[in-house]
């Protein structure tokens, strides 16, 4: 019973985890304000395919993606967390500073969005691609489970996403979007220090250890 209480807690925690690195407020901001002309039709089929497409970059790194780093490219999984924790933390500082996700000028016709930016990088990124590929150590968690853990986190960040208009005229209606953006800009650059802060400590761990010569 309690090893079943703390695979829950772990699975939880490592859902949670996802959902703020996934970052759905971001997706709000996107959808709220670029693609309010769209038809809810159209708007559908856009988050639909984003998400089905991040799902599966998510799913085959968690499988095969620490294998085919260290084997093929032979990249440490220290240096993965390293720039994806540096490219999450401009993410973040960003909406910190300037309030936005993603510049307008920056935008493509919208079927172009639904893979580049909305699929990957801004659901499947470097640092939700870290986690596929660390939980399972770092949670003491089989793969099955991180893979049920980020089909909920994307599921979650889907909802958010299809009732992004609503949500987006509630937040401008109060004038709290732009606050709102800065805070999880907030967490989302703190989150990135904790993981370049884990990929050194990685690193520096497997650095060899002088031995001290004798005489």
């Amino acid at each position: 019973m309690a090893l079943a209480m703390e695979q829950l807690k772990a699975f939880l925690g490592c859902t949670l985890y996802l959902i703020a690195l996934i970052n759905p407020m971001s997706k709000v901001f996107i959808l709220s304000v670029m693609a309010k002309d769209l038809p809810p039709q159209e708007l559908r089929s856009l988050v639909l395919r984003s998400s089905v497409v991040a799902l599966a970059i998510l799913l085959v790194f968690a499988i095969v993606g620490s294998p085919l780093l260290t084997a093929v490219f032979h990249v440490e999984i220290y240096s993965f967390q390293l720039v994806g924790g540096l490219v999450l933390f401009v993410t973040g500082f960003k909406a910190l500073s300037h309030g936005t996700f993603y510049e307008e000028s920056d935008r493509k016709s919208l079927a172009e969005m639904a893979i580049v930016p909305l699929a990957s990088p801004m659901i499947a990124g470097p640092a939700t691609i870290t986690a596929a590929m660390t939980f399972p150590a770092h949670y003491q968690l089989s793969v099955e489970v991180v893979a049920l853990a980020m089909v909920v986190a994307v599921g979650c960040n889907l909802l958010i996403m299809l009732s992004a208009r609503p949500i987006g005229t509630l937040l401008q209606r109060h004038n709290v979007m732009g606050a709102l953006i800065r805070i999880t800009g907030m967490i989302v650059a703190t989150i990135a220090v904790q993981m370049v802060l884990t990929g050194v400590a990685a690193w520096y761990s497997k650095l060899p250890v002088a031995v001290p010569r004798s005489g």
